[in-house]
């Protein structure tokens, strides 16, 4: 199972290197990695995706405690939350149809965010199961490039369960 961890870490030099450290010496993989300025100013976010059982996850966690300039960690992943991703994707658009990729990036309310003769670069932002779904509907055009931030998420306070509120959507 994919797990998705929250870990607050002192801003200074050398913290990212150590965590990856830390994970290539046990040999997990990272799935996802974003890193950023959190709330305080001196504190960064990073929110990763790591496969693994319950157990391995909670010896990871145990792990990263132990590293200095760690103050949090958190698997956010049972828990409700927001998630977000940026993606950027060039696809091959020439005249007959460039119009159909358009009206597909609009569908899923994403930006053009530049045109050439042959290609349209596309701006999605999003849950990863969007992300999925778009590069599966673009496939068909010819995708030369993605770039993907890495999933970015924080705890929702309301407590509301983004997939209960999905399966409401449904109902309507």
């Amino acid at each position: 199972m994919k797990h998705t961890l929250s870990v607050l870490v002192e801003d200074e030099a050398g913290v990212l290197t150590r965590i990856a450290g830390l994970f290539a010496r046990r040999g997990f993989n990272i799935e996802s990695l974003a890193v950023g300025s959190a709330e305080q100013g001196d504190v960064s976010r990073i929110t990763m995706v790591v496969p693994g059982d319950e157990n391995t996850i909670e010896q990871l966690t145990k792990q990263l405690y132990k590293l200095v300039n760690v103050i949090k960690v958190q698997d956010i992943t049972e828990t409700p939350c927001v998630e977000r991703e940026l993606m950027l994707v060039k696809v091959s658009a020439n005249a007959p149809n460039r119009a159909e990729v358009i009206e597909l990036a609009q569908v899923f309310r994403a930006r053009i965010v530049d045109i050439s003769e042959d290609t349209v670069t596309i701006e999605v932002v999003g849950d990863p199961g969007k992300m999925v779904a778009i590069l599966q509907m673009l496939a068909k055009f010819g995708i030369k490039e993605v770039a993907r931030t890495g999933k970015i998420a924080l705890v929702r306070e309301s407590g509301v369960n983004t997939e209960y509120l999905k399966s409401l959507e449904s109902k309507f």
